[in-house]
């Protein structure tokens, strides 16, 4: 009897205090600190003193100045329009938003759809069913890596980008430094290496996007959460102190700057995807500068490892040929060293020198939901000619189901703006901004995610683009008098002073009755459309 009574009281000694609770004497918060003291994965350190040679081998340095010499390749400036993936296992619970991994282990009331209550009563406790848990349900049965590139070929697509790794930290390819990742569970597939041969035999280029640097702070732990254990640090992120505190889950006021183990990570991860892949374009998210829209290149607590990868990353993909192109967000690079890109909103004016717009087929998610919010081809094919016409281009997302079938609804879409472009393609590939964008009332978002805020276009919006001497003027709505009056082409117009020598519709071979007086030009359309939507007059002297 006391023999067992003695084992009871020693096994309850253990688990009292093991790792994962308080040892006699120690406060909660010492033991948070204890649990986040994971170890970097041991082929980090040789991988960051590769990069490091490399980079100081030059010719980019990791310096601001070296970086601003850089010049964006050509492909890139005639591209004009790209297809973004966002596929993951957080397409597997199909609900709310790819932000789900996040969401569902935060408690609190929140607008919209409820993440954490929806998870509890449709899979369990956080502890009990991890986001951990949906990766064996995300089999990718159905993809068809060559299936996809030939539907983002006719699209019009010019290059692909598919997410690398998401802010879950699952990486989409075979990666050296977590055993999560696709190629090990889930799919187990390399996912990346694949679209990457299919991309680029249909004559493509490939990007790829790497949103980890906001793993950091992406998953709000507690005592009862899986992710509070260390034993999944490879995928959730080390247990940091901070990711307990209350208000955890507003990272816009919680997110402390990333330490040089969770950097040098991030730097090994990304320098490993040019390796690999030798991706013609890199996209990152908003995690590279912690400080958010506050911080600039300077001030970025992040800036050394950037300046690193970049010098990396340019010297690497300028050896054989075009050099690579590096999307940022906000501040986070001099806008000389890298390509801006803006989440969902546009520019009002053109803008020197060249830049990017990322958006959705959905209003309402980037992965694949139930119940998407689609957006109609129309629109997508005005942003991408307004997007143009001020010297950028366009980067539209699709969210592809967990079996790896693209939804019949964003293909109908891919296929509708493919289908302008066979009949209006010379306006957009290949073409610069003219001497002013357009002219119309119709004003576009400027902010940060705000495209939600744009109006339609109408017949009185026009876009102009240029190839040689031949100008483009694109009508995005056709006017329902059957004719349009072009202002900036005017008689003694600064824009053109000289006269027009023709004028067509592209798309139709019907001949169209052109005037031009003090008003503008005015042209009047034939009775039948030559495309669904944005209607383009080719103009040359």
């Amino acid at each position: 009897m006391r023999s067992s009574c003695f084992c009871l009281l020693l096994a309850a000694f253990v688990l009292w205090s093991s790792p994962s609770s308080p040892v006699l004497g120690e406060s909660p918060a010492a033991d948070l600190a204890d649990r986040a003291n994971v170890p970097p994965h041991p082929a980090v350190a040789p991988a960051v003193e590769k990069i490091n040679e490399v980079v100081q081998a030059g010719p980019f340095k990791p310096e601001w100045d070296s970086l601003e010499t850089y010049s964006i390749p050509q492909w890139y400036k005639d591209a004009k329009f790209g297809i973004f993936i966002h596929w993951g296992a957080y397409s597997v619970p199909a609900f709310g938003s790819e932000w789900y991994p996040r969401q569902m282990y935060i408690p609190s009331q929140r607008r919209g759809d409820n993440f954490f209550e929806h998870h509890v009563k449709t899979y369990g406790s956080q502890k009990d069913f991890g986001y951990k848990d949906f990766i064996p349900e995300f089999k990718a049965e159905k993809f068809d890596a060559t299936a996809w590139a030939k539907l983002f070929k006719e699209t019009g697509a010019r290059y692909v980008v598919p997410v690398a790794e998401h802010h879950d930290g699952f990486p989409m390819y075979a990666s050296d430094y977590t055993s999560w990742d696709a190629s090990e569970k889930g799919p187990k597939r390399d996912v990346v290496g694949e679209l990457a041969a299919a991309v680029r035999a249909e004559g493509m280029k490939l990007g790829v996007s790497s949103h980890r640097a906001f793993n950091w702070v992406y998953y709000v732990r507690d005592e009862s959460f899986d992710n509070a254990d260390p034993k999944y640090a490879e995928l959730y992120g080390r247990p940091m102190p901070f990711l307990f505190n209350d208000d955890a889950s507003d990272y816009q006021k919680n997110f402390p700057p990333q330490d040089n183990q969770f950097k040098d990570d991030w730097l090994a991860r990304c320098c490993e995807l040019v390796d690999k892949y030798q991706p013609d374009l890199i996209w990152f998210d908003f995690g590279i500068t912690p400080e958010l829209q506050k911080a600039t290149y300077e001030t970025n607590p992040f800036a050394g490892h950037l300046k690193k990868f970049a010098a990396y990353y340019y010297n690497q993909s300028s050896k054989d040929g075009d050099i690579g192109v590096i999307n940022y967000k906000w501040d986070a690079f001099p806008e000389k060293a890298a390509v801006l890109d803006k989440e969902r909103s546009k520019m009002a004016e053109i803008r020197k020198p060249f830049w990017q717009t990322d958006t959705a087929v959905s209003a309402s998610s980037w992965g694949y939901t139930e119940n998407q919010r689609y957006k109609n081809p129309d629109r997508l094919v005005d942003d991408l000619v307004d997007i143009v016409s001020k010297n950028g281009c366009l980067l539209l997302n699709v969210g592809p189901r967990p079996d790896g079938t693209i939804p019949e609804e964003d293909q109908a879409i891919l296929k509708a703006i493919g289908g302008w472009l066979k009949v209006n393609g010379e306006a957009i590939y290949e073409t610069t901004h003219w001497s002013t964008y357009g002219e119309g009332a119709t004003k576009v978002s400027t902010g940060h995610v705000s495209e939600a805020s744009d109006k339609p276009f109408t017949a009185g919006d026009v876009r102009f683009t240029q190839k040689g001497d031949v100008v483009y003027a694109t009508i995005l709505a056709w006017p329902e008098s059957g004719e349009v009056t072009i202002r900036t082409l005017a008689t003694g117009s600064e824009h053109w002073p000289g006269e027009i020598g023709s004028v067509e519709l592209l798309g139709s071979d019907q001949s169209l009755d052109v005037s031009r007086s003090d008003e503008g030009l005015n042209v009047k359309l034939p009775a039948k459309k030559p495309c669904d939507f944005a209607y383009v007059l080719k103009l040359t002297k």
